[in-house]
C-alpha cells in the first residue's frame, strides 16, 4: 500500500515510517498540506495519510474533497489529549493514534483502513478450478473480466491475479466505477489538466497514469456510461490516454481487470454496454461461483474469520461445533463471502462458550442463522431444486428429454405404459425414443425390473 506521512510530530513520524515500511508500504513524506496536495495530484497518490494532529485536519479534508481525492486519513499526536483525538475525528479522520507509535497498532491501523489484507482462502473443487485459471494467466498482461454475484471476491482475486503477476512491485489501483458519480469518473480515471473544468484547480493526474507499470482494477465496469465506454476502449487499445483539457496524449503501460455482478452480454444486447470495449476486457474470463455452490469453502472461510477477529479483539479462539458448521453450509449466503465474514465476526464478539454455537450465528436483524433463514426441509428443497436447474445448463434439450424420459422409465420400474402418462406422451412415442436410445448404446430399464439392459422391450 502507498502511505503518505504530514507532519514532522518532532521526528516521531520517523519511526512510524520505517514500521509501515516493515509492513511492506511505500511511504512518502509532505511537510504540509499544501506539499501534500502536490503528491497527490502528481500521480503517485496515496492508500491512506498519516497526519500530525497539529495540522488543521478540516482544511486538508476540504481541500480534498474540493479537488475530489479520496484518502482515508489518520491523526497522530504525540500524546494521549482525548480532546485531541476527538477533534481530529470530527475534522474526518479515520482513527488517532498516539505517537511514539507502537508496531502492532500501525499494522492495525494499515490493514484495517487500507484493507490489504484480504486474503484468498478457499477449498471446495469447484473454487480451485478458478484459482488454477487465475494462476495460469496471471503471468500475462492479458485483459481479465471478473464476474460474480455481489460478495464472491471479485476484488479479492483481481489482487491475487497482481500478485503474481510480473507487475507485482508496481502498483495496484483500483476504481469503483459505480461510486464515482458519473461527471467525475472521467477525470478520475484520465486525470485533468488545471482549469479544464470548474474546480479544477491545478493539473491531476488520474487512475490510469497512477497505476503506470502496474495493475488498473476497474470494478463494477456495467455502471459505465457509454461516452466513457469509447474513451476507455481507445485507452486499452492504443495505450495511450486524454486528461481532461489537455492537448497531447499520454501513454501508459499499464494492466486491465475489470469486474462485473451483471451478465454484460445482455448489456450489450440492451445497448448499455459497448460489445467491442466487452471483446477487449474478456480476453480471459474468470468466473467466481456464489458462497452457497462452494460448500467447502464456508468452513474453510468460517474458520479463516474466526482466527482473524479473536486475534484481532483479543478474545480466544473459539472453534465451530458441528451444529454450527451444519447451519453455516445450509444457509443461502445470498451476500456471498461478505456476507459470512460479517456473521462470524459477530460470533466472534458474542460467543462466550468454549465454542461458537449455532446460537452464536445470528442474522443482521439478531434472529438465530438457522431459524432467519430456515435450514429445515424447506432450505433443503430448495437446494436441490436450484442444483436441478444448474445441472440443466450448458445441456442440449435432446439430453434433457433423454434423461427425463429414462429416469421416469425407472420410478416406474420399467412399466412403459405408467412412463408415457407421466410423461404425457403417447406409448408409440415412448418407444420410439427408447429405440433411438438403444441404437446409441444407452442402458434402458427392462420392462419387467429395475436392472438395465442395451434394448428397448
Amino acid at each position: 500500500m502507498r502511505l503518505l506521512i504530514v507532519g514532522t510530530l518532532k521526528g516521531q513520524l520517523t519511526t512510524a515510517t520505517k514500521i509501515a515500511m516493515d509492513k511492506g508500504a511505500s511511504v512518502t513524506h509532505a511537510d504540509t498540506v499544501e506539499q501534500a496536495l502536490a503528491v497527490l495530484r502528481s500521480g503517485r497518490g496515496a492508500d491512506l495519510l498519516m497526519v500530525d494532529v497539529a495540522i488543521d485536519i478540516r482544511e486538508l479534508v476540504k481541500r480534498l474533497e474540493a479537488e475530489h481525492i479520496h484518502a482515508p486519513i489518520v491523526a497522530c499526536g504525540v500524546t494521549t489529549d482525548a480532546r485531541a483525538a476527538v477533534n481530529a475525528i470530527h475534522a474526518g479522520a479515520k482513527e488517532y493514534i498516539p505517537l511514539p507509535p507502537d508496531a502492532d497498532m500501525i499494522a492495525a491501523v494499515l490493514a484495517a483502513v487500507a484493507d490489504d489484507t484480504r486474503d484468498m482462502i478457499w477449498r471446495d473443487d469447484t473454487m480451485a478450478r478458478v484459482v488454477e485459471l487465475a494462476q495460469r494467466v496471471a503471468a500475462s498482461d492479458a485483459s481479465v473480466l471478473i464476474t460474480g454475484e455481489s460478495g464472491t471476491g471479485k476484488e479479492v482475486l483481481a489482487r491475487f491475479l497482481h500478485s503474481r503477476s510480473q507487475r507485482t512491485k508496481k502498483p495496484f489501483i483500483s476504481v469503483n466505477c459505480a461510486a464515482i458519480p458519473e461527471n467525475l469518473l472521467e477525470s478520475e480515471l484520465f486525470g485533468h489538466e488545471k482549469g479544464a473544468f470548474t474546480g479544477a484547480l491545478a493539473r491531476r493526474i488520474g487512475k490510469f497514469e497512477e497505476a503506470n507499470g502496474g495493475t488498473l482494477l476497474l470494478d463494477e465496469i456495467s455502471e459505465m456510461d457509454v461516452r466513457l465506454q469509447a474513451k476507455l476502449l481507445r485507452a486499452i487499445q492504443e495505450r495511450l490516454i486524454d486528461r481532461v483539457g489537455g492537448t497531447r496524449p499520454v501513454p501508459v503501460d499499464i494492466r486491465i481487470i475489470a469486474t462485473s455482478n451483471r451478465n454484460l452480454v445482455d448489456a450489450v444486447r440492451e445497448g448499455a454496454f459497448r460489445e467491442d470495449l466487452l471483446f477487449r476486457l474478456n480476453v480471459v474470463n474468470l468466473k467466481l461461483p456464489p458462497l452457497r455452490d462452494r460448500p467447502a469453502d464456508i468452513i474453510e472461510l468460517s474458520r479463516h474469520f474466526s482466527k482473524k477477529y479473536a486475534e484481532a479483539n483479543g478474545l480466544p479462539l473459539r472453534p465451530l461445533s458441528r451444529d454450527a458448521e451444519r447451519a453455516l453450509t445450509t444457509n443461502r449466503w445470498p451476500g456471498n463471502v461478505r456476507e459470512l465474514e460479517n456473521t462470524i465476526h459477530r460470533a466472534v464478539l458474542l460467543s462466550t462458550g468454549t465454542e461458537i454455537g449455532v446460537d452464536g450465528l445470528l442474522a443482521p436483524d439478531g434472529a438465530r442463522l438457522d431459524q432467519a433463514r430456515g435450514t429445515g426441509a424447506a432450505a433443503h428443497a430448495a437446494m436441490a431444486a436450484e442444483q436441478v436447474t444448474r445441472n440443466l445448463v450448458g445441456r442440449t434439450v435432446a439430453e434433457v428429454e433423454r434423461d427425463l424420459i429414462l429416469e421416469t422409465l425407472k420410478h416406474c420400474l420399467g412399466n412403459r405404459t405408467h412412463a408415457a402418462n407421466i410423461l404425457g406422451i403417447s406409448i408409440r412415442t415412448l418407444r420410439n425414443k427408447l429405440n433411438e436410445y438403444a441404437a446409441d448404446g444407452t442402458p434402458i430399464p427392462p420392462a419387467g425390473g429395475p436392472e438395465f439392459r442395451g434394448a428397448a422391450a
